[in-house]
């Protein structure tokens, strides 16, 4: 029975490859996504063990944030890259499930964020969710769940008007592209809690910003922030 099920796969694996989502090299195994250098060679940051990190000081003198940390640092041309190109444009959400959980995991590792109540993604504006077809940042937050097992919450905030892109804009045009863009709906819920607010990669952070300002508004609220990325502007 082992035999014929190896044959089976050998030739479903001949006809339908299934390659890393890291470097496009060829995979053995059907549930891996990234190949063992890909895995290896992954740029994390440790950022969630300290206190004081990159991300928590984006925030200094901005916003009150409890934590904050990213999983990886992002950088161009790389299998990271690569990976959440896929994962945001070609609708391969298993691909942002996996680094969920991986960020799950290294949360649990640190103090900081074991006393989370609820999980927040990143508002999309609704038409860009649907033309998109999810929000990525709600995939993550699923992956982190299913390791944390916290709740999530997409509902509470919302962005009640569409934005430009913040790609090419610097840290003061990303602001006033954003500000005033989120609102609250059914707040009662996160009244007393402590949220962990989730998206895919943070730079200047204004998006977070303008997003917890609004969250701050709740009554006796903590938040605080992971992404799967960072990046310098």
């Amino acid at each position: 029975m082992q035999t014929t099920k190896s044959i089976i796969n050998s030739f479903s694996h001949l006809f339908f490859p299934h390659t890393c989502v890291g470097c496009g090299n060829d995979l053995v195994g059907n549930d891996q996504l990234l190949c063992l250098h890909c895995l290896h060679d992954l740029p994390f940051t440790n950022f969630h063990l300290f206190a004081n990190n990159p991300v928590e000081k984006i925030f200094w003198g901005r916003i009150n944030i409890t934590s904050a940390a990213s999983l990886l640092y992002f950088t161009k041309n790389s299998p990271l890259q690569n990976a959440m190109h896929q994962f945001k444009y070609k609708a391969k959400k298993e691909i942002g499930f996996y680094f969920g959980r991986m960020m799950g995991k290294s949360l649990m590792e640190s103090d900081r964020f074991k006393n989370i109540d609820a999980i927040i993604p990143l508002p999309l504006f609704i038409s860009k969710e649907k033309k998109r077809g999810y929000n990525q940042s709600a995939i993550l937050c699923e992956g982190i769940s299913d390791i944390m097992q916290k709740k999530v919450f997409n509902n509470v905030v919302i962005r009640s008007v569409a934005t430009e892109t913040q790609t090419k804009k610097n840290r003061i045009e990303r602001w006033i592209n954003i500000e005033g863009k989120f609102e609250l709906k059914n707040e009662q819920l996160l009244q007393n809690k402590h949220v962990l607010l989730v998206d895919d990669i943070i730079t200047t952070g204004a998006t977070f910003e303008a997003c917890a300002a609004v969250l701050q508004n709740i009554n006796n609220i903590q938040i605080s922030v992971a992404t799967l990325a960072y990046t310098l502007l």
